[in-house]
C-alpha cells in the first residue's frame, strides 16, 4: 500500500488530524484514483491546445442521448438533511476567527474553503481541518448561534499539489500528494460519521472540474470513500462550481456521472470569465474589457447562468447563483449604501431567473442577500419548479460576445495590477480572502486582473487614451504603482512581482499563477529533520 510521509512541523493539535489511518485513507484513495486523475489532466491540456488554435468549444455528441431523456433526475439537496434551502450561503477561509463568525452568522450554509479563499499554507490546510473537526463536534469556542448554518467543504482544485505530504507508491516512485484527495480524505475520514449523526451530512463543493470525465471521477471517488467507512451510498452531496467555458458545455453531463451524490450546480463568474480569456485568449474577437465592464448583463454571462438554470431544474438540482465580494467594513458610508444597492439588484435578478441561492463572502452581507431572497422565495425553500421554459442558450448563446467591445482604460490597467500584486503579496503572506480595490478578492480576480493584461499585451490593445498597451507600458505603469504603496517589513512584494511578471508579461500563458506561486514562492517554516512517516 503507498505510504506518506510528512515534511513539515507537527504543531500542537495536528494529531488530531494527521492520525495513521486518516493517512491511511488518503494513501488509499492515491493509490487508486492518482492515475486516473493524470490521465484526465492530460485531456484538459489537448482540449486546451485544441481551443488555443481557434477551435470554439461545442457540446458533443457523445451524450446526445443523456441530454435528450427527459426523465432522469438528480439526487438533489430536497433528501439532504441541511441541503433543502440554500437561499443565501457564505463563503470563506477557514481560520478559528472566519469559521466562529461564519458559524454565528444567518447563512443557510457556510462553505468552508480550503481554495480561492485560502492560502494553501500547511499551517492553513491542517488548522483548517482542525476547526472543522472542533465545529462539527460543538467544541469550538465562541460559537454561540443555536441555528447555524449548515457545513459544506470545498477542496482544492484537481492541479494543485500538496507539497508537505509525499505519496510513496508500490513501485518505490515518490510524488506530492494531490491537494484535492488530502482535503477531501481528512475531512470525509474524521468527520462523514459525526455530520450524519448531527442530522446534517458530509457536502462537498467541487471547484474547477471541465469535464463530465472528471465529474465520473469524483463520483467514483465518492463511491470509494462510502464502501470504506461503511457509509450508505448517495450519502454524499456534492455541488459543482461551473467555472470554465468547458463546463458550461457539459453541464448536463456532470449532472448525469453525478447524479447519485449531486444536489447542484453553482455559477462562478470571475472564473468563468478567467477561462474564457484563457481558452480563447488568441481569438481577437474574445479580448475582454476593463474589469467594471464586465457584469452578468452581458449577453455571453447572461446565456451562461440562464442555462445553468434551466439546466438545474429540469433534473431536480438547485442552481446557485454567483458571489457578491463586497466589502463591508468601509469607512464611506455613502459608498457603502450604494454598493449595497446594486448588490440587492444584482441578487433580485438572480432570483427572477429562477436561482434557488446566491453567494456572498462577508457575513455582514447574508441580512441583506436573505431580505432579496425571502421576498423572492417566501416559505419556499428553493424555486425548482422554475423549469425556465423561455431558456434557448445553445452553444452560439454560451458564445455571444455582443457587448465585449473592448474599451480599456488606463485606470483599468492600474486596477488589474493593483489587483494582481496586491493579492498575490497577502497570498504569499497566508492571507487568501483580501481586501483591495473596496472588494474582498481571492484567487479568482488575480487570476482574471493577469491575464487581461496578457491578453491586451498580445492583441495591442488601444487605450482609450491613444496609448497601446505593451509590457514596456505596463512595467511603467507597475513602477509607479509600487512607488506609492506604504510597504510593510512583512510584506513580499518582490516575489509578487516576480510571479505576476511570469504570468502576465512573458510569451507563454501559465494555466494558473498559483502553481508556480506554491511550489516555488510560498514558503511554511519547517523544521530541521520534520519528516514523518505515517
Amino acid at each position: 500500500m503507498s505510504r506518506i510521509t510528512i515534511n513539515a512541523p507537527l504543531d500542537s493539535g495536528s494529531d488530531t488530524i494527521l492520525t495513521a489511518d486518516a493517512l491511511d485513507f488518503v494513501a488509499d484513495l492515491h493509490e487508486k484514483f492518482g492515475d486516473r486523475l493524470g490521465a484526465l489532466l492530460a485531456k484538459r491540456d489537448n482540449r486546451a491546445a485544441v481551443m488555443n488554435d481557434g477551435t470554439l468549444p461545442r457540446f458533443t455528441p457523445d451524450y446526445a442521448a443523456v441530454r435528450a431523456d427527459r426523465t432522469w433526475q438528480v439526487a438533489g439537496s430536497t433528501s439532504a438533511p441541511g441541503l433543502e434551502d440554500r437561499r443565501v450561503e457564505l463563503v470563506g477561509p477557514v481560520t478559528e476567527p472566519e469559521v466562529v463568525a461564519a458559524l454565528n452568522s444567518q447563512a443557510k450554509v457556510w462553505l468552508a474553503d480550503f481554495e480561492d479563499s485560502t492560502s494553501p499554507t500547511w499551517a492553513n490546510m491542517i488548522g483548517g481541518q482542525r476547526a472543522l473537526y472542533l465545529a462539527i463536534r460543538d467544541r469550538l469556542p465562541g460559537v454561540s448561534n443555536r441555528n447555524q448554518p449548515t457545513i459544506g467543504m470545498r477542496p482544492r482544485g484537481w492541479h494543485l499539489p500538496e507539497k508537505h505530504l509525499i505519496v510513496t507508491a508500490e513501485s518505490g516512485e515518490q510524488s506530492p500528494a494531490i491537494g484535492a484527495l488530502v482535503d477531501f480524505g481528512l475531512y470525509f475520514f474524521h468527520n462523514a460519521k459525526q455530520l450524519i449523526d448531527s442530522g446534517s451530512g458530509p457536502y462537498f463543493n467541487l471547484p474547477k472540474l471541465e469535464s463530465s470525465l472528471e465529474a465520473r471521477l469524483w463520483n467514483q471517488i465518492f463511491v470509494f470513500a462510502q464502501d470504506a467507512l461503511g457509509i450508505d451510498q448517495g450519502t454524499i452531496r456534492a455541488t459543482v462550481h461551473i467555472e470554465t467555458i468547458d463546463a458550461a458545455f457539459h453541464m448536463e453531463e456532470i449532472l448525469w456521472e453525478l447524479r447519485d451524490h449531486c444536489a447542484g450546480l453553482q455559477a462562478a463568474g470571475w472564473d468563468y470569465l478567467f477561462s474564457v480569456v484563457k481558452n480563447l485568449r488568441h481569438s481577437p474577437e474574445f479580448v475582454l474589457p476593463d474589469r467594471e465592464r464586465l457584469t452578468n448583463a452581458l449577453p455571453l454571462m447572461k446565456a451562461f447562468t440562464d442555462r445553468l438554470v434551466w439546466t438545474c431544474h429540469r433534473r431536480g438540482a438547485h442552481a446557485i447563483g454567483t458571489m457578491s465580494n463586497l466589502m463591508t467594513d468601509h469607512p464611506d458610508e455613502a459608498f457603502v449604501a450604494s454598493e449595497f444597492a446594486r448588490m440587492r439588484e444584482d441578487k433580485a435578478r438572480e432570483a427572477w431567473q429562477g436561482f434557488d441561492g446566491t453567494w456572498v463572502a462577508d457575513p455582514g452581507l447574508v441580512p441583506a442577500a436573505l431580505a432579496v431572497y425571502d421576498a423572492a422565495l417566501g416559505e419556499r425553500p428553493h424555486q425548482l419548479d422554475n423549469l425556465r421554459p423561455d431558456v434557448r442558450a445553445c452553444a452560439e448563446h454560451l458564445l455571444d460576445i455582443t457587448g465585449l467591445e473592448p474599451i480599456v482604460t488606463e485606470e483599468g490597467v492600474r486596477v488589474n495590477i493593483r489587483v494582481a500584486i496586491g493579492y498575490l503579496n497577502e497570498w504569499l503572506g497566508g492571507n487568501g480572502n483580501v481586501a483591495l480595490e473596496n472588494l474582498l478578492e481571492d484567487v479568482s480576480t488575480a487570476e482574471i486582473s493577469r491575464s487581461q493584461i496578457w491578453q491586451w499585451i498580445h492583441h495591442e490593445v488601444t487605450l482609450d487614451n491613444g496609448q497601446q498597451v505593451t509590457r514596456e507600458l505596463v512595467e511603467r505603469y507597475l513602477g509607479e504603482e509600487l512607488a506609492v504603496l506604504e510597504q510593510q517589513p512583512a510584506d513580499h512584494l518582490a516575489e509578487a512581482v516576480e510571479i505576476f511578471r511570469a504570468s502576465a508579461l512573458t510569451d507563454e500563458f501559465p494555466e494558473y499563477l498559483t502553481v508556480p506561486a506554491y511550489t516555488e514562492h510560498l514558503v511554511d517554516r519547517v523544521a530541521k529533520g520534520a519528516v514523518h512517516a505515517a
